[in-house]
This record gives C-alpha cells, structure tokens and sequence, in this order.
C-alpha cells in the first residue's frame, strides 16, 4: 500500500467517524477478538500511542454494521491523521501544505493525485505568481508533493467538496492538537452573534458592504459574516498583508470559499488606515498571536479606533477581565480609560462563559465601536452596557441583543425611542469615575415618581389586606417614596470579599454515616437549601464533628449559607451553630463595615437567580442605604415572623381537615352545630 493510501488514526479518531463515545470502541475491540470480525490491529506506532490503517477500521465498521455513520467508508479519509509531509516536518506544516492544495483544487477544478509535483508546483504559480497564500506551502514538500495531494483528493472526495474538506481540516484542529490554531477558536453561537451584529450593523451604512478584519489570522469570524449575510448579497473583505503562516492561512480560507478582498497595510507598530464605510470584526488575542496580554489587547483596539471615522462602526471581542471587568493593571486601565473618552465606545456586553473553547471557564466581552458624537459634550455622553453573564446565546437572546447593539449607534432621540431588552444606557463619565465592572455601573436615569407612588399604593393595599379582621395593628407598615439617586449600587460578591464586607467560607466535607436524624447539632447542605420546609432535618452529634472534623466551622447567626447546583439556593441562619455540608459554603457579612448589605437581601437576592448563574463570585448583591438598614432589617424580621405564624397556621388547618375527615368517614367522630352551647356528648366506647 503506497504512502497517499495509508490512511492512520487513532481509537479517538475511529469513535468519531463511527460518531460513537471513545470507551465504546475500545469495548468493540475487546469483545470482537476471538470473533469472525475481529477489530484490525494497530499498523503503526506514533509517541507510543496505536495508529490503526483507516481504510481497515472503515472496512470492519461496515461489515460488522458497528456506530451511527452509514457512510464510514466514504468518511474515513476526512478523519484520518494528517500524512507527515516529510522528514522532521509538523502537523501545522502539514495542514498548512493540506490547505493548500484544497485551495489550488477549488481554484483550478483539477483532480490533483495525478499530477508530478513539477506540474503541482507550475499550477500553483499559474494561480498564485505573488506567492500571496499558496505556493510557497507546495514547494517546500518536495517529493512528498504527490502522495500530499492523494491525500487531498480523498479529503475532497469524503466531504464532497473541497471548501467542506477545507473546514473539516481546521475542525480537526482541536482533535489533532494542533493548539496553535485552536487556543482562539470561538465556539459557533459568538461567531454567530458577531456575524449577525456586523451585518446588521452594514446594513445601516450606504453602499456595498465591506468587511475588514486587521488581526493577524483571524478568518473565523469573516466566514461567520459569509454564513450570515446570505450568497445574494454583494460584500468585500479586507484583511490584514500579514505574511506569517495565520496570515497565508486566511487568504487560502477565503479563496476555497471564492471570496475575493483586499489586503490591509499595517506599520510595525500595528498601525493602519482604512476609508470609507466599513464594519470592523475583530477577535482578541488574535489566532496569529495567541498570547497577547491585556495592554497589547487594547493597544491594538486603540489603533482601530484611531484609524475610525464616523462611517465605520466595529464589533470586537476578547476577554472580559480586558474589557469590563476589575481589576486591571493601572497601564491597561489607563487604556481603557482612553479609548471610552473617545466616545466611539458605543455598547460593552459581558458575555456568558463556554464561548472560548480552549478556556471555557473564561467569559469573553464585546465592545461595539461607532460614531463618537464630537458635537455632545463628554459630560453628556452616553454607552450602552448589557451583562449576559447568565443568558445562553439562544436565537432570540440574539436577535434581541443585535438590536440592542445596532440602536446604541443612533443619536439620543433614537437611543430613548427604542425599547432595550438587555441594555441600559450609562453616562459614560460615570463607567469612567466606576471602580467596578463596567456592565455593572447602574443607569443615573431616576425612577419614574408615577412608579414608586403606585409602589406605595400598593404596599398600602397589602398591609390593609393582611390586617383585615385582625384585632391590633401588629407589625405595620409604613412607606413613602424615596429617591432613587442615593440608592446604594450593588455590588459583586468579589468585590465585597476583596473590601472585607463580606467572608467566604467553605462548607465541610462530613461523612454521611456520621449524620443523624435525632438531636444534635442541624446540619445544612444543598438538599435543606433547596427544600427549606420540606427536607427531613440533619443533625451530627456536636462531640462527633469536634472529635472528626477538628478543622470544621459552625456557622455564626446571620451567616448566609448558599450552593450552586442544581440552582442558586440560600438560606439565613438566624440562630447559627449549624454545620454546613459541601457543597454548600457561607457568605458571613462583617459586622463592622457590612457595606449595606442584609442577610435576607443576600439570601432572597440569590434565590432570585437564573438556574444557569453558577459564577458566585460574580453575582451582583442588592445592598442598603446605611440609613435605611436597621428599619429594613425590623420590618423584614417581623414579617418573617408572621410567615412563620402563617406556615404554622396552614399546617394546623391541613392536620384539623385529615383528623375531621378521617374521624367522620370512619364513624369515630360526627360534626356537630358550632353555635350549639355544649358539645355533643361522646358516645360509648369513644373515651
């Protein structure tokens, strides 16, 4: 078997082309041996891990009928190993010289395993004379030349056509570890979301539209604008005249896709110009530069935004902790600082974590450049702020988000006259003057009179409800409206850590063996959290946890006892003393500075959350004016109370209408008239 037809992959490789879970092939070739279909054996040894030839595995699935892809034979070249190119080369170079010919492929429609490399290598300069993307990539294989592009004929083949085999070579990034091209890959619901704010946002200036992305190596998010703006519709794209391999790399995606652009001139300092009415896309650190820090990340915004007129808008993502979050060095803040005060900061989007797909625990962030509004003064100007932190990116989170973004590029006329789902607008010099995230600094717009008197109303009515037939005015309650601009912001949960409101405590690990139902110290763990009235209650014997848990804690009265999963769920611990169970951890508010906070606030506040929010640290608590506290705290407390009294009262009526029911159905008791002066006289047998 020549060299283009030995196909090698890996068990991993064979559960997905048979579309199977990885364990279920190693138990095809455990059980199969011995059989008439025994699974094939390993045709060679790469770092010491199997290699098994493709075409045999292919072979086997379809005699055997084994996994979910009716069409593994024809599949199996798209999943195979990338064939090394020649001695000592790499599985980039490899892709690189693969991509390649799928390129010459798309341009020239020619079957190309049939081809000498001289005759590869005369096409190639007849479809590349600059050098732009291609050629250099076929001659440096040398001989290798001919089997390579076999083997690109096959890919070809298995995808049905060579744009498809293209994308399925840098889908296979992730699988074949090649990290220099998978550490910046996004996953496909914010390569979706960008595309669609871009399009939209092209849509609201004249003329064709043009795309430019200046990153080194970015094409992912230009192929999501091709998806989204539909093969009717006329675009150009531009893109940076990196020479670098990311760069080269871009060029041939567009080619294999037949889309034609421009190149962006870009100085050694990172500087450029571009003119006329153009939407910028821009991921940061970009795949040609992986491992840019926070200062080279806005830096490089920075000479986007300078190069910007008002004809140009952008949408750009990167981290978050680069683009909204606290803290950030006092260079890269400074940064920041000065790209907002240029006014083309239009819309900042903190978004949910799981879209970076190298580091899914790492929430990314939009920024949305437009016009700047010179003729506004900075004291008056405005940006539109959203957190999606919780939100999946369903399709109409989407939509809804896209127009939000496009309305913040409007004037303030235009601004007001929409209607935000996720936004609010924020005084630009207020996110400036913030010290906390920057999604999170509240609106200074005040509440409407109209809305806190119909509050007022309608805590009135309540109350009068409540104390309808009562005897006293036990725990009345009064209010009246207040103004909204000395309200106290909220606050994340980290941040409250940091500024020593708040302590965070990790619950214990106990044994469950240790527990009881009897007497003891109450325990507390995610099933009491989520079932407050109706978990069996927990206890463990106070000498056990001193005697097993020399290093546990009991928790302190008003200490907030919170979990994560399934949901957010908190509770108060009024009394304290009780041992809390992992997963379940404590929030203890310092009782020198609590910084507004309450107990309740921070318990109800977490009960209110989206099942999806888990990122505690990051969880937004409601705090008090330090005036209103202690009042806020009483009337809290005294309502509990009468919960209490209320849940109390319900289970008495529940166990009066079983005794009566159970009693008269069962001839033990009979009802008798309420307004009869005595009672009816027990029958014989009763007492």
């Amino acid at each position: 078997m020549n060299e283009a037809a030995a196909l090698r992959m890996t068990l991993s490789d064979v559960a997905a082309l048979a579309q199977v879970q990885r364990p279920v092939v190693s138990m095809w070739r455990k059980r199969s041996a011995g059989s008439a279909h025994p699974f094939p054996g390993p045709a060679a040894l790469e770092g010491g891990r199997e290699l098994f030839d493709a075409d045999q595995v292919a072979g086997w699935l379809e005699a055997t009928g084994r996994g979910n892809n009716p069409e593994a034979h024809n599949d199996a070249a798209a999943f195979a190993r990338m064939p090394a190119t020649a001695a000592g080369s790499v599985q980039g170079n490899t892709l690189d010289a693969l991509t390649a010919l799928l390129t010459l492929k798309a341009m020239t429609g020619k079957a190309l395993g049939s081809l000498t490399p001289d005759e590869l290598l005369d096409l190639a300069d007849e479809c590349d004379p600059d050098d732009l993307s291609l050629y250099s990539e076929l001659e440096i294989l040398g001989p290798a030349l001919a089997s390579t592009a076999a083997f690109a004929d096959r890919l070809v083949d298995s995808a049905y056509n060579a744009p498809a085999a293209f994308e399925q070579l840098l889908a296979a990034r992730f699988r074949t570890g090649l990290r220099e091209h998978a550490d910046t890959a996004l996953a496909e619901s914010a390569v979706g979301l960008i595309a669609a704010a871009a399009v939209e946002l092209a849509a609201t200036l004249s003329g064709n539209s043009v795309f430019a992305d200046s990153t080194r190596g970015g094409s992912d998010l230009l192929m999501g604008v091709v998806r989204a703006s539909g093969e009717s519709s006329p675009f150009t794209f531009l893109t940076s005249d990196d020479d670098g391999g990311a760069g080269r790399l871009v060029r041939r995606r567009l080619r294999v896709h037949g889309v034609d652009g421009g190149q962006i001139r870009i100085d050694p300092s990172g500087e450029f110009a571009v003119h006329g009415p153009v939407v910028h896309v821009a991921q940061y650190p970009s795949p040609g530069e992986p491992g840019m820090d926070a200062t080279q990340i806005l830096s490089a915004v920075e000479h986007l935004a300078l190069q910007m007129d008002d004809q140009q808008r952008a949408v750009i993502i990167a981290p978050a902790r680069v683009f909204c979050d606290v803290p950030l060095a006092a260079g890269a803040a400074g940064l920041r600082s000065g790209l907002l005060r240029t006014g083309r900061v239009r819309a900042i989007v903190r978004l949910p974590q799981g879209l970076l797909r190298s580091k899914p625990r790492e929430a990314q962030a939009l920024w949305v450049l437009g016009p700047s509004f010179a003729e506004v003064p900075i004291a008056e100007r405005w940006t539109m702020v959203a957190d999606l932190s919780s939100q999946d990116l369903t399709e109409d989170v989407n939509q809804d988000l896209v127009g939000d973004m496009v309305a913040s590029m409007g004037n303030r006329a235009t601004v007001r006259a929409h209607s935000f789902r996720f936004a609010r607008l924020v005084q630009t010099s207020v996110l400036l003057a913030s010290r906390g995230s920057l999604v999170a600094v509240q609106s200074c717009s005040s509440v409407r009179s109209s809305s806190a008197a119909e509050a007022v109303l309608r805590v009135e009515e309540l109350v009068r409800l409540l104390h309808t037939g009562r005897s006293g005015p036990s725990g009345e309650v009064a209010v009246a409206p207040g103004d909204p601009s000395t309200k106290t912001p909220p606050a994340a949960v980290q941040e409250l850590i940091t500024a020593g409101n708040l302590k965070y405590i990790k619950g214990n690990r106990l044994e469950d063996t240790d527990l009881t139902s009897r007497a003891g110290t109450p325990v507390l763990g995610p099933a009491e959290l989520l079932a407050p009235h109706g978990a069996p209650p927990r206890y463990i014997a106070l000498l056990d946890f001193a005697a097993n848990y020399p290093a546990g804690r009991l928790t302190e009265p008003g200490d907030v006892v919170f979990c994560t999963s399934p949901r957010p769920a908190a509770t108060v611990d009024a009394q304290g003393g009780s041992a809390i169970v992992f997963p379940a951890r404590v929030l203890r508010i310092a009782a020198g500075d609590p910084g507004g906070l309450l107990p309740d606030v921070v318990a109800a506040g977490i009960n209110s959350l989206p099942a999806a929010d888990k990122s505690w640290r990051q969880w937004r608590l409601r705090r008090t004016p330090e005036a209103q506290r202690k009042k806020l705290n009483d009337t809290l407390a005294r309502l509990q109370h009468e919960q209490q009294q209320a849940r109390d009262r319900l289970g008495w009526l529940e166990e009066l209408a079983t005794l009566i029911t159970d009693g008269v159905t069962g001839g033990s008791l009979i009802l008798t008239d309420p307004s009869s002066k005595f009672a009816a006289s027990p029958t014989e047998g009763t007492r």
